[in-house]
């Protein structure tokens, strides 16, 4: 999770992408949590790798600190010092790099419920897509292993994309491919891939099976963070997960669920729904917002809101005169 998070601005200039609240509660720690359930058995260590220390600072340690704490699990935090790739990210916590592990980019959500294979030397996750020349997807053999991984193939080859994560039975091989690959200064697009550590253990003939998730969702810019939003909340919904806090403050307000709504929320003369998250603390006064993603301590008076993303301690009014907005800010 060392990467800023650019194509998510203004949202990620002052909190990294991968603790953004979706539906009330951080990407990262969705993520994780969603891959403890289908581990199924107990984590010995999550390891954090970050960017510079100066953007993931203190309060982001502690973050992640309390989300391992929560998996009974040792938090540890590495810091990628430059941006070279995924390969160099997941040496750059190569001390961890050892025994059964999975791997994963803390910018994705999904919804899986399969028995992990792992009798398999390594498991990468999959979903099948409509548009396979846009992703990286895997090549399958009559087995139903992968023999090949192909980045956005001109020509059909599967429709199972690679999402980002990744199991293995030993990870101390995959460190020893990428070390392969760092000493030899293997490159694409003049970065260390992960990929190439990969392709080294499929030419040694260790066995790579792919892992089906029903659903995997991006949150790389704001259009899908909030589309992932949406899907969440009926997720959550449907699982029956209370998500709206008892210490709601509502005067002449409607909620349309499902909706996540945070501690000490205030809701006057306010239709909330349906799928939208308002963060603790947040005040919507002569409001109507469906379809968005709203964070904590903000004060939004008198505006109508549809695929609408806001961040922190915002102050928006509607019927705006004065006004101050920064970099990277949109209004339509």
């Amino acid at each position: 999770m060392a990467g800023r998070g650019s194509r998510l601005r203004p949202h990620t200039l002052t909190v990294p992408k991968p603790l953004i609240p979706v539906a009330g509660k951080p990407i990262v720690h969705r993520l994780v949590s969603d891959i403890a359930k289908v581990l199924g058995e107990p984590i010995e260590e999550v390891a954090f790798i970050l960017g510079d220390p100066a953007f993931f600072g203190d309060d982001v340690v502690e973050s992640l600190m309390d989300l391992a704490n929560e998996l009974g699990a040792k938090g540890s935090i590495y810091r990628q010092d430059l941006p070279l790739g995924t390969g160099h990210a997941i040496m750059s916590a190569k001390e961890s790099l050892s025994g059964p592990a999975v791997i994963a980019y803390a910018d994705t959500l999904i919804r899986a419920d399969f028995d992990l294979d792992k009798s398999a030397d390594s498991v990468i996750w999959v979903k099948q897509v409509e548009r396979p020349e846009a992703y990286g997807v895997v090549k399958l053999n009559g087995d139903n292993h992968i023999v090949e991984l192909v980045e956005k193939p001109k020509e059909f080859i599967s429709d199972l994309a690679v999402i980002g994560i990744y199991y293995f039975k030993d990870v101390g091989v995959l460190k020893d491919e990428l070390q392969h690959v760092l000493d030899n200064d293997i490159t694409n697009g003049g970065e260390y891939q992960i990929n190439d550590g990969i392709k080294r253990m499929m030419e040694k003939g260790m066995k790579f099976v792919p892992g089906k998730v029903s659903e995997w969702m991006d949150c790389g810019n704001k259009n899908v963070t909030v589309e992932t939003n949406q899907r969440m909340l009926g997720f959550l919904e449907q699982e029956g997960e209370n998500m709206i806090s008892s210490s709601v403050q509502q005067e002449n307000a409607n909620i349309i669920e499902p909706c996540f709504i945070g501690e000490n929320v205030v809701l006057k003369n306010t239709t909330v729904g349906p799928y939208v998250s308002v963060g603790d603390n947040t005040v919507l006064e002569n409001c109507t917002v469906k379809n968005s993603l709203i964070q904590g301590n903000s004060k939004i008076y008198n505006a109508n809101l549809d695929n609408a993303m806001i961040g922190n301690h915002v102050v928006f009014n509607g019927n705006f005169e004065s006004i101050s907005i920064g970099d990277y800010s949109v209004l339509e």
